[in-house]
């Protein structure tokens, strides 16, 4: 579609007002997930909000909220987690990273900061996420990288797997590819586009959507990997979209694998399309 753009169904709201005397600053958040229990705040166990708002209390002395773009389960990475903050402060927004990233664990870095526009929310403004799922596909799990991947020992068939994954292309209702515990009011999504690709041991996998629901993404490579490896007929994704059967998709992958790689807002259009260039191997689109 040579006219795809991306919209927002965001609505202003009282969320959207910025307090008087403070400023919006949008953040980009990138972080390991290994020792966190995902990206939202929880009781008694540590997560990425948490560290983030005890950095900007250390280094600002507010207790504010910084508010994200969407949750992570626990074990999940991010590249580009955005995120914004309403402060007081006066160290200018590019300075940001540099002052925060003293006061945050290694496995967590700020790596963009800005003003955000008005109206912007990092949350209700998301237009689509992609996400990356890699698969290291070799007899022997590495030692290097062990964490940012799903180990399958057996040989695996790419090519079957983007044949199967072309199905999720489009509006569907995902009802199947929900785990239990999603309190989405709808399973109708859109998915924008996909990429299915091997560099020598590891076939990764890039999906972009309007929005994912719970596991979804990791039951779609739960799935692949079976798929892959010839347990799991190529139309299980027709199967599942046909009839909403949960029984029709694979397991759900584990988080490790899982990186959520870019938030596209209004005005990304070119950005998504960098990421799924036509002319890049295994990749298939709405645009």
């Amino acid at each position: 579609m040579d006219n795809w753009t991306l919209h927002s169904k965001h609505r202003l709201s009282a969320a959207d007002i910025v307090p008087q005397g403070k400023r919006r600053i949008r953040m980009q958040v990138e972080f390991d997930g290994t020792q966190y229990a995902g990206w939202q705040r929880q009781a008694n166990v540590l997560s990425v909000q948490e560290c983030l708002e005890s950095a900007v209390e250390a280094l600002t002395g507010e207790q504010l909220a910084v508010i994200g773009c969407s949750r992570t389960d626990a074990g999940v990475h991010a590249l580009g987690l955005v995120c914004h903050m309403d402060t007081a402060c006066r160290i200018p927004p590019e300075r940001m990273p540099f002052a925060l990233n003293t006061k945050l664990p290694e496995d967590i870095r700020v790596r963009a900061a800005c003003a955000a526009p008005p109206g912007f929310h990092a949350r209700y403004s998301t237009c689509a996420k992609a996400y990356r799922y890699t698969f290291y596909n070799s007899r022997q799990m590495c030692a290097i990288g062990r964490q940012y991947a799903m180990h399958v020992p057996v040989p695996m068939n790419e090519t079957r797997m983007l044949e199967a994954a072309e199905a999720l292309i489009g509006t569907h209702d995902f009802a199947a590819f929900a785990a239990s515990g999603n309190v989405s009011k709808s399973t109708v999504r859109t998915v924008y586009a996909l990429r299915i690709w091997r560099d020598k041991e590891r076939i990764h996998l890039c999906i972009m959507g309007d929005g994912f629901l719970y596991n979804m993404v990791r039951i779609i490579a739960g799935t692949l990997a079976e798929i892959g490896t010839g347990k799991r007929p190529v139309d299980a994704f027709c199967r599942g979209i046909e009839t909403g059967d949960r029984l029709c998709l694979g397991p759900t992958a584990p988080a490790c694998g899982l990186t959520l790689e870019q938030v596209f807002y209004e005005g990304d259009e070119a950005a998504a399309r960098q990421i799924f260039m036509p002319e890049l191997t295994g990749v298939r689109t709405l645009f």
